[in-house]
């Protein structure tokens, strides 16, 4: 089948998918000028595969293609039962041409991202093996947790045999593999081609809204009198754009080395020390991620370029989804409070409990229980993520309070309503990801404090640890460059748009007729400006305020790995994971940030407009942005090549060449040794096959990677990470090295006994890793399943 085929299905699976909660959709997002259109696809995922999980982990519903069809036909029904209900009662406008628009850019952007992929498509190196293990793993799975293809069951083992790590998003992937028909080795690549077409679709979405709930807000105050509909739907399309790319596609202002002679890897000097000069071909865009030593701080087009399936990628959707919803909570809680309809008067049990639920709280039940559900699948998905977005709401909670506070609450009253909600939302959270945290053992082992007192060391107050020679901080050169662009941006938000009193100060700055008692001024109005400042915040616009929040929240995450670590295992990079996972939403949130700040300060009518000193910060601004904007450049052609090469979307081609006789050995497994086919077919077990054991990060561990099949142990020092200790895979590696070795029939057979293997893989990789392999013995124990010029697959003997 021709990729364009596989494109088209995978995109037909996913608008199918959509247009089953796409009332709901609707109904949600009524205050947003497009209704929220393309979020339905990503609510319709979120819906359809938590529910076909919950059924699989409580084992109600198999995971099978037929589970899926009444799960989605019964998320269909209950949606136009919806559509019906409110279509009678108020009837439901579609914004076809914002429909259209958006759903033109997503199919675009999945197109491009799956051709990107398809000049280099391989499923190798970095992360790959891992996250197409697991998704393979999970599709062989008839219930939920799914198996560890790196270490399966063994009887003297209790530490669990299913994957002890966040698999949410490996499971969406699979998911949509299983509902779409299309080969796993394909729906890798394609799934990365959506994230991204996910990414910069529902990014232009927050985009255009920000700036149209700011000016609906504006319009319904008086403090503007009309709207031209044609020259603000063009405005609203290139703020989408703008948000869209800086969040999708933008990186930091490591690219200035581009300008300089460079430095060698590893070793970072400060541009200024370097000679100037144009060379782009000395620039290595991985060096953008990995600039203060030690340390990892990615960006979303650095993870797609790289190809990694990991949770931290998987996740960008459900983040924009959860952005999207408290922005729209927001204004949608203000909105009814000036309306006076929050509470609700229908005198049934269900509605009586609502209104004494309102009373307490202006945040709708129902919508604290989708959030509570949707900040579970992050967790599950990458539990950074989980944590910092419910932090992020119940930021929004407390700002609602305080916005639609009584006259006569006191402060007490603002913080207990909003301890009233948070704990609704901890109890769906905590509930909805219940399944998984039976079968989840944490491997966090503590929280590490940077440069401890001497008087600390090496103890432990708490979830608190105060280690030796744990003491690393960042330069302040280096953070200016990965996050200058940022907060050059917040800068200028505050500088010339939150507080008034600065604005006027500026402004007269820049007036010639004023320069000479302007200095003056400023020591009078020093206190004033306190005050004016504290006025302007509480009466910023709500989406104002929702930036500000963004920022706050943004700021200390960037700050928390310059105090604080989270243990694992990596003696040298023990802050690297921290300040990666915090780094990467901080990402995030300040790329729509600057977005929105740059439009909106061109937007607003103000004739600070016309001073020097905005010239200058547009001047900087301009070229702050192209520094950020030919980051993809270097890092596409870097990695894929000038995009001419294309060699289609299959990821596992590449051992073709490579390793021929092995690829065509993995094929056999995965025709032959698979889940029976048809829609109601489950898999009512996992085989477990035997390969050599090598390093992570190496080809090592690809016949459980590509089959799903679970293997005696693959990569140990993953398993060490997902284990939190090395002792049960450290031990079984001399044993799988004296299955291949031993001459011994008896010794093989006890090992095959132990783990229950059902098939021996016997190739290049196993030849080399096993010098004094001796497979006569194999013909006592098993049969030949499969053989070519240089691998063989034994299949034991069932009477073992």
């Amino acid at each position: 089948m021709p990729d364009i085929s596989y494109i088209f299905i995978w995109y037909l699976t996913i608008l199918i998918i959509g247009l089953s909660v796409l009332p709901l959709t609707l109904n949600i997002f009524r205050i947003f000028v497009d209704r929220g259109y393309i979020f339905s696809k990503i609510i319709g995922i979120f819906l359809a595969s938590y529910l076909m999980w919950l059924l699989g982990s409580l084992h109600i519903m198999p995971f099978t293609k037929i589970s899926i069809f009444i799960i989605l036909i019964f998320l269909a029904i209950i949606n136009m039962l919806v559509f019906i209900k409110k279509n009678q009662k108020q009837g439901i406008t579609l914004p076809w041409k914002w429909l259209l628009l958006e759903e033109v850019i997503f199919l675009a952007c999945l197109s491009f991202w799956a051709f990107v992929r398809g000049n280099e498509p391989s499923i190798r190196g970095l992360e790959k093996f891992m996250d197409y293990g697991f998704v393979n793993s999970i599709l062989k799975a008839s219930y939920f947790p799914p198996l560890d293809m790196w270490l399966t069951k063994s009887p003297d083992y209790t530490g669990g045999y299913f994957i002890n790590y966040y698999y949410f998003g490996h499971y969406i992937s699979a998911f949509l593999t299983k509902l779409s028909a299309i080969d796993s080795a394909v729906t890798y690549n394609l799934m990365l081609a959506t994230l991204f077409a996910f990414n910069f679709a529902l990014s232009f979405s927050i985009g255009i809204n920000l700036v149209y709930l700011l000016y609906s807000l504006k319009l319904q105050a008086g403090k503007i009198f009309q709207l031209n509909p044609v020259s603000m739907r063009f405005k609203l399309i290139i703020t989408g754009l703008l948000s869209a790319f800086l969040i999708t596609l933008a990186g930091n202002l490591h690219t200035v080395y581009v300008l300089t002679s460079g430095y060698p890897n590893e070793s970072p000097k400060p541009f200024w020390q370097l000679d100037f000069g144009f060379h782009p071909e000395r620039y290595w865009y991985p060096n953008a991620t990995r600039f203060i030593p030690n340390t990892i701080h990615e960006f979303p087009i650095y993870s797609y370029v790289v190809a990694d399936l990991h949770g931290h990628v998987s996740d960008i959707p459900f983040v924009l989804l959860i952005i999207a919803l408290l922005l729209n909570l927001i204004i949608s809680v203000l909105i009814k409070k000036t309306r006076q309809d929050i509470k609700t008067e229908k005198p049934s049990l269900w509605m009586s409990f609502l209104n004494d639920y309102h009373e307490n709280s202006p945040i709708p039940l129902q919508m604290l229980f989708f959030l509570g559900v949707l900040i579970a699948v992050m967790y599950m998905t990458n539990a950074w993520d989980g944590l910092i977005y419910l932090i992020l709401t119940g930021l929004t909670f407390l700002y609602l309070n305080f916005k639609i506070k009584k006259a006569s609450d006191s402060l007490f009253t603002v913080f207990y309503k909003t301890a009233s909600s948070s704990l609704f939302l901890i109890f769906f959270f905590l509930l909805a990801n219940f399944p998984f945290m039976v079968n989840f053992r944490p491997f966090v082992s503590g929280i590490g404090v940077l440069c401890a007192p001497a008087f600390l060391l090496e103890k432990k107050i708490g979830p608190f640890l105060f280690e030796t020679g744990k003491c690393q901080k960042s330069d302040l050169w280096m953070m200016s460059l990965l996050w200058g662009f940022f907060y050059y941006n917040v800068a200028g938000l505050f500088l010339f748009s939150i507080n008034p009193f600065i604005g006027s100060l500026y402004a007269k700055i820049g007036s010639v007729s004023e320069k000479n008692n302007i200095f003056n001024r400023i020591r009078t109005e020093i206190t004033r400006s306190i005050n004016i400042l504290k006025k302007s915040l509480q009466d910023l616009n709500p989406v104002d305020v929702f930036i500000v929040i963004l920022i706050f929240l943004s700021t200390l995450l960037l700050i928390f790995p310059e105090f604080f670590y989270i243990k694992d295992i990596y003696p040298a990079h023990y802050r690297a994971n921290t300040m990666f996972k915090l780094g990467y939403q901080a990402f995030m949130m300040l790329a729509l940030v600057s977005s929105y700040v740059i439009i909106k300060l061109r937007l607003d009518r103000d004739k600070i407009k016309k001073t020097v000193l905005f010239t200058i910060y547009n001047t900087v601004l301009i070229f702050l942005l192209t520094l950020v904007a030919i980051y993809p450049y270097f890092a596409i052609t870097s990695y894929y090549g000038k995009l001419k090469s294309y060699r289609g979307l299959d990821g596992i081609m590449w051992m073709r060449d490579q390793y021929n006789d092995d690829y065509q050995a993995i094929l056999w497994l995965r025709e032959n040794v698979r889940c029976p086919e048809g829609a109601f077919a489950d898999c009512p077990n996992q085989p477990v096959v035997a390969e050599a054991v090598g390093d992570s990060y190496t080809d090592y561990a690809r016949v459980s990677a590509y089959t799903g099949l679970p293997t005696v142990v693959g990569w140990p020092v993953h398993e060490w990470l997902w284990r939190g200790s090395y002792d049960e895979a450290g031990k079984r590696i001399p044993e799988v090295e004296m299955l291949y070795q031993s001459q011994d029939p008896e010794e093989a057979k006890n090992i095959i006994k132990k783990y229950n293997i059902s098939y021996i893989f016997v190739g290049q990789l196993e030849r080399e890793k096993y010098p004094q392999i001796f497979i006569e013995k194999f013909n006592d124990l098993a049969e030949v399943a499969y053989e070519n010029s240089g691998t063989k697959i034994f299949k034991v003997h069932s009477s073992i």
